[in-house]
């Protein structure tokens, strides 16, 4: 198992310029497996209430299955689509007891110890994978501009200031069943950098000041400049920003 990489990484989060927090964000080691990590970002919707008791199902659900995981005789794909449809069920129970209903988005990745990764993502928190400064992959948003723009209809800069931004094709706690959507990097490389966060903080920078930032600085660093940076592009109008950062970094570097 040469990989030839440590980890390091970073989780921020920040209110913006909302009344209530409704992100949570994790990054979550293995108790048994040194470098098996699960990263997660939940962005919670729907009133005071709703929005973080959504997000906090996300939470409670991925740390209780992740604690069971065993790489050797389960399956991560499977794993990760517990925690969807497992947190889906959760928040529509809990929308009984709410007072709005509470949805949530939900991104995610494993590492496993040998460094393969899977990632699950629904709604419009994403994840990015760059090598270096360069996008190898990123999620597609389940919202209505992503649609648009996969029709040719607008360009990812347009959908970024369309008045419908917001408006998701589906996401955890909706009526309908959740858009799911997997990936999977067969080995990470030393100079792979992999970010989840939520739409408070991509909103604001394009694809290649995201990989500029990721590339040159710590992850601690890099989680501080982007909610600083994305915080002053709001302009007193930004939504909850939360972001996790793993940076596989070469050994003896």
């Amino acid at each position: 198992m040469a990989k030839g990489y440590r980890l390091s990484a970073s989780t921020g989060i920040h209110k913006g310029d909302r009344e209530y927090q409704q992100d949570q964000v994790a990054l979550l080691s293995h108790p048994r497996l040194p470098g098996c990590v699960l990263a997660i970002v939940a962005d919670g919707m729907g009133g005071r209430s709703g929005g973080r008791k959504a997000s906090d199902q996300v939470m409670l659900t991925a740390r209780q299955l992740f604690e069971r995981y065993a790489p050797d005789s389960d399956d991560a794909t499977t794993v990760l689509n517990q925690i969807v449809q497992e947190s889906h069920i959760v928040i529509k129970l809990t929308a009984i007891s709410s007072e709005q209903e509470p949805h949530s988005t939900l991104a995610a990745f494993l590492v496993n110890p040998a460094g393969d990764c899977h990632w699950v993502h629904t709604g419009d928190s994403r994840i990015y994978h760059y090598h270096g400064s360069k996008l190898v992959k990123r999620t597609m948003d389940h919202s209505y501009v992503q649609t648009l723009v996969e029709r040719g209809e607008l360009t990812e800069e347009e959908a970024n200031v369309h008045p419908q931004s917001n408006i998701l094709m589906g996401c955890l706690g909706a009526e309908d069943d959740p858009p799911v959507a997997m990936h999977f990097i067969p080995q990470l490389r030393p100079g792979d950098v992999l970010m989840a966060c939520s739409d408070g903080v991509w909103h604001y920078f394009s694809p290649n000041e995201l990989g500029s930032v990721l590339s040159s600085l710590s992850p601690r660093e890099a989680t501080e400049f982007l909610i600083e940076k994305a915080r002053s592009r709001g302009h007193g109008g930004g939504d909850n920003l939360s972001l996790v950062i793993v940076k596989f970094e070469p050994l003896g570097s």
